[in-house]
């Protein structure tokens, strides 16, 4: 390269966003720290404004903004606030590429406008594409943007298709995608124990470091729902070729069919630098500091068919894909507040699929004109959820 890649990373104080700078680290001559945003976690953000020297740090609030200011004096770094600051780092004229590393909903605008300005955009934010995802693909396709996903199945299925592949699995000779799915800290945990989990029960998952919020995920399998409908609109695979499988190692990361038998997978440590090396420097291959796997220590891998009783958190994945327009924003809507509602100790373990599918069953879906209509749905779920935690907490 003539120069190094520009990187926004949006969600940088986060696990994805942490990983992510650590490969760039490794490669200077290739990646310059170009953007950073966080939401909270101020000291961090700090530290690493002074530490990588970017153009932009961005923040939510004018007041997090002044502190950080007074933290860097120097003025080597221009301080800009919420989605404004966001949509201006996404799309600025120097940035190469985009982390999308935002949790939840809050990534999904600056992540479109990221798409819309034609950048390279390593999707995390698997929100983006569960609440819109024809729009998001479109905003792709129209403006000429590279996407790359960071989630290490739908990393691992990219890397097992052929370098032909075109976005649809048709023409390609792919019968089936296999997400794998460690089935959380709760795969073999007796269900009547699962009326009592606590949330840092929830969060103590055997394999992966993550946040709060994708570790209760991890332990519903929502995030596996949610990966389903994401596999649809990265690969163009219909919902009868997407399949679940429960891996407890966490080694094979997914595989995909072909029409001839043979199943191609991906393999490695579980350590998210692996994807972002993988997206950051592709087509090419580089270090990130991720160890050789020894399959000699490992000695076997499993593979379960899912417990939909005791996930029924896939079951409204399939469903809100099948149902499509507006059904995969309000799950993932409804979904991010029985989570915060359990982390909160307002919603018991058990309750958090349950809010969601009486969320879905107040809320048909409608077809999507726009990012207005998804939005509307969103808002609409998030309602609903509220008024249905505040009911469920007066029952317990």
């Amino acid at each position: 390269m003539s120069r190094p890649q520009n990187l926004a990373i949006l969600g940088a104080t986060g696990s994805i966003g942490r990983n992510t700078l650590d490969v760039a680290e490794r490669h200077p001559q290739r990646f310059r720290i170009f953007a950073l945003s966080a939401n909270e976690r101020m000291d961090e953000l700090a530290d690493l404004c002074l530490r990588h020297r970017p153009r932009y740090a961005v923040v939510a609030r004018s007041a997090q903004a002044d502190a950080l200011r007074k933290r860097l004096e120097s003025g080597f770094t221009e301080i800009l606030t919420g989605s404004q600051g966001l949509e201006r780092i996404a799309t600025h004229a120097e940035t190469d590429c985009v982390m999308a590393a935002i949790v939840g909903a809050a990534g999904l605008e600056p992540t479109i406008a990221a798409a819309r300005a034609g950048k390279k955009v390593l999707l995390a934010n698997k929100e983006a594409l569960v609440m819109a995802g024809p729009i998001f693909m479109e905003a792709v396709r129209a403006h000429g943007a590279t996407l790359l996903p960071i989630d290490s199945e739908h990393n691992a299925v990219f890397q097992c298709l052929p370098d032909s592949f075109s976005g649809e699995l048709r023409g390609h000779g792919v019968r089936r995608v296999l997400l794998t799915a460690s089935g959380g800290p709760f795969r073999d945990v007796p269900l009547e124990r699962l009326h009592s989990v606590t949330p840092d029960e929830a969060c103590a998952h055997p394999n992966w470091v993550m946040g709060r919020k994708i570790s209760v995920d991890s332990a519903t399998m929502m995030n596996k729902a949610l990966e389903i409908i994401e596999a649809h609109w990265l690969f163009g695979a219909t919902h009868e070729q997407i399949e679940v499988v429960v891996h407890p190692q966490s080694v094979v990361h997914s595989m995909v069919e072909y029409a001839d038998g043979s199943v191609i997978a991906q393999l490695g440590n579980p350590d998210m630098r692996t994807p972002i090396a993988h997206a950051l420097a592709y087509p090419e291959r580089i270090e990130a500091g991720v160890g050789s796997l020894d399959l000699f220590r490992i000695g076997r891998l499993d593979f379960i068919a899912p417990d939909f009783a005791r996930f029924p958190a896939l079951k409204l994945g399939y469903r809100a894909l099948k149902e499509g327009g507006t059904s995969p924003a309000t799950l993932n809507a409804a979904n991010e507040i029985a989570v915060k509602a359990f982390l909160d100790r307002r919603l018991p373990f058990l309750a958090i699929t349950a809010l969601i599918e009486a969320v879905m069953n107040e809320s048909p879906a409608r077809a999507l004109a726009g990012l207005d209509d998804v939005i509307d749905a969103d808002l609409d779920a998030r309602r609903h959820a509220e008024i249905l935690v505040g009911k469920m907490s007066l029952q317990r």
